[in-house]
């Protein structure tokens, strides 16, 4: 009887720890996000984000790979959960373009969490939705 016990103590302290590790993923904002931004549903560029938050603020990357740009500025309003960055990309002519994208963090407590917005560069606007990587 004290084995079966001590055996039941054990597979708990086990399963509590794994579950433990599972549920820490960090600020809900830190990580990679995929997905896609455009002006129609039809004209879509992949997007790429990774971004992390320090504890006072948000920095991060586009693109990663041999385009990568650094994400400019970039805020977050946790009483809302919507996120702001900005970030410079050559467009075709090898010239700058600014984009600025606003969007409202979803689903924050689950895998599937995904940021969904507004994007503009200059006088074009559109739509954008990225999802958090597992």
């Amino acid at each position: 009887m004290r084995v079966k016990v001590l055996w039941l103590c054990g597979v708990l302290v086990i399963l509590s720890l794994v579950m433990s590790v599972v549920a820490q993923e960090g600020h809900p904002l830190t990580g990679t996000w995929y997905g896609d931004f455009g002006m129609t549903a039809a004209k879509r560029n992949d997007l790429t984000v990774i971004l992390n938050w320090d504890g006072k603020g948000v920095s991060g990357i586009i693109n990663p790979g041999p385009d990568t740009q650094k994400v400019k500025v970039a805020t977050l309003d946790s009483s809302k959960w919507t996120v702001h960055f900005e970030v410079d990309a050559k467009n075709k002519a090898g010239a700058m373009d600014h984009f600025v994208f606003d969007g409202t963090l979803k689903n924050i407590v689950a895998g599937n969490r995904t940021i969904t917005g507004t994007w503009t560069c200059g006088t074009t606007k559109g739509d954008f939705k990225i999802q958090r990587d597992l």
